[in-house]
């Protein structure tokens, strides 16, 4: 019974079908706030927002940032409070044309 256990389990993880040869290295994350306690999440500090904002214009989930809950949650208020202010585009068009 054990042994098919491990068949299955050999079965699942070869490498057949998804591409499960390549190996994938995910760098750690840490929250960058919480590194540098000097660096204040402002909504003015636009060019530090960007990095929170995909190129659609929405924020970035805490997977992709690194951020913890507490910073995440501060950078999500600011990032809305920018884009009421007109600092930052609400879609990721205006983007696009402020780059060229």
């Amino acid at each position: 019974m054990s042994d098919e256990r491990n068949e299955r389990s050999e079965r699942n993880f070869s490498g057949g079908e998804g591409g499960g040869d390549r190996k994938f290295f995910a760098k750690p994350k840490f929250c960058q706030f919480c590194a540098d306690k000097q660096l204040v999440i402002d909504y003015k500090k636009v060019d530090l927002l960007r990095k929170y904002i995909t190129e659609d214009g929405k924020i970035r989930p805490r997977r992709q940032t690194g951020a913890c809950a507490k910073h995440q949650r501060v950078v999500a208020a600011a990032v809305k409070q920018s884009r009421h202010v007109a600092l930052l585009p609400f879609s990721g068009r205006a983007l696009d044309d402020n780059r060229s």
